[in-house]
């Protein structure tokens, strides 16, 4: 995780036959009320363990990566799913800590605020554009999934030949990562497609994440 190449996984999309009929805006508000207060739980975690080592933060990140299937495994119990999934952002507040802490020391703390900044206006625009716009992003669904598998195999590759530079790397996990956040915000805009209010903000939790640790490169990269 902490080589500069390697994105999050994002969960796998299982619906649930459980899901109540919401208005799309009320799932939308849903979701971003989920996904918001997710961010800020990972923030806090983040600040909180900010002088842990690379070891205990890889720890979190698999940690992180078994509470993927687990919110997924109770996605019909709404509360429980909901308790896991902050319990999600806490783990990857801890291990994404030692890698903001690692740009904050190397381009300035300011930088870190950039980023952020900068991922929730682009999520913002993004929103605006799925939901503004009739184009339908959910038919890229697939190459959107083909990209990513495609983006996680040379991560491992490059994180042991090299064979491609980071900056370029972080751009390409942006380009994916922002394809995703279109089919995920047409997902909502079409009332979800079966998927609950929790499962809609993991995704959309994950595609930001992404996004904010490939700015995170970008903006320390353009400082050096």
């Amino acid at each position: 995780m902490y080589q500069p190449r390697s994105p999050y996984g994002r969960a796998p999309a299982y619906g649930s036959p459980y899901s109540s009929p919401v208005s799309v805006p009320g799932l939308l508000g849903q979701v971003l009320g989920i996904t918001g207060v997710g961010f800020l739980v990972t923030a806090c975690a983040a600040y909180l363990f900010r002088d842990i080592s690379y070891g205990a933060g890889l720890v979190a990140v698999f940690a992180g990566f078994v509470l993927l299937f687990v919110v997924q495994a109770v996605r019909n119990n709404p509360p429980v799913a909901l308790l896991l999934f902050y319990a999600f952002t806490f783990v990857e507040g801890i291990g994404i800590a030692p890698v903001i802490n690692y740009y904050a020391s190397l381009a300035g703390p300011d930088v870190v605020v950039s980023a952020a900044a900068t991922t929730g206006f682009g999520m913002l625009v993004l929103g605006g554009v799925a939901f503004v716009f009739s184009v339908d992003w959910r038919r890229f669904s697939g190459i959107a999934a083909g990209a990513l598998i495609a983006l996680i195999i040379v991560g491992v590759i490059s994180a042991f030949t090299h064979w491609v530079h980071p900056t370029v790397y972080s751009w390409l996990t942006l380009a994916v990562f922002t394809l995703l956040t279109l089919v995920d915000f047409s997902r909502i805009r079409a009332g979800g497609g079966g998927l609950t209010p929790v499962q809609l903000a993991l995704s959309i939790y994950l595609d930001a994440i992404n996004i904010f640790l490939a700015l995170l490169r970008i903006f320390s990269r353009s400082r050096d």
